[in-house]
């Protein structure tokens, strides 16, 4: 598009650009409101970072949004804890159910930090966040994999605030209501990066 215009530019000025203000635009951008009645369906997806093992973990909602993604090396109760507890100081309040695959971390995790919270595991129930890793993993396939654990963590942070946006809540609506939820988050990502409409 720039070179259309008449503006040559390397990639590596683009990649700077992106890398000085994608932070930027994630936090603009609004985030959904946390509800007790809200369900968190939790996964861990597998990313080679420099031909090292390093685990995605990932906490969605009933409505596909992503609450929060936390890159670890390892895929145990320690590291599950840690998520609990991020998503706990995140959201505020407790969900009214998690959802996970037969891991048995999860579990124990739980235990620790929510007591109090119903906990479902099952390889079934959680298309949710198995779906979710989807679009990371084709984005991962055109960038060529992650050079640094650092970078993985960033770019997944941005890259899920900008796909949240317009996912619009699963609920039974007209074309025209979704049609309209996304002309909003259109002029919300407008404002997020300062265009004007």
């Amino acid at each position: 598009m720039l070179l259309e215009r008449g503006i040559v530019m390397s990639y590596e000025t683009i990649r700077r650009w992106g890398k000085k203000f994608r932070p930027d635009y994630a936090r603009r951008l609004r985030r959904k409101q946390p509800s007790p009645h809200d369900v968190w369906h939790l996964d861990e997806v597998v990313i080679s970072v420099t031909g090292k093992k390093h685990w995605l973990w990932r906490a969605v909602d009933q409505e596909g949004y992503v609450l929060d993604e936390i890159v670890q090396s390892r895929r145990d109760t320690t590291a599950a804890k840690r998520l609990l507890t991020r998503l706990m100081k995140k959201q505020g309040i407790a969900p009214k159910r998690i959802i996970t695959n037969k891991l048995s971390s999860y579990g124990a995790a739980r235990r620790q930090v929510m007591r109090s919270v119903e906990h479902r595991s099952h390889k079934g129930l959680n298309n949710r966040a198995e779906n979710s890793h989807l679009p990371l993993r084709k984005r991962e396939r055109m960038m060529q994999g992650f050079r640094s654990v650092g970078g993985l963590q960033q770019f997944t942070s941005v890259f899920s605030a900008a796909r949240n946006l317009p996912v619009p809540p699963r609920s039974h609506r007209s074309a025209l209501a979704i049609h309209v939820y996304r002309l909003q988050a259109m002029a919300a990502w407008k404002s997020a990066v300062g265009v004007l409409a």
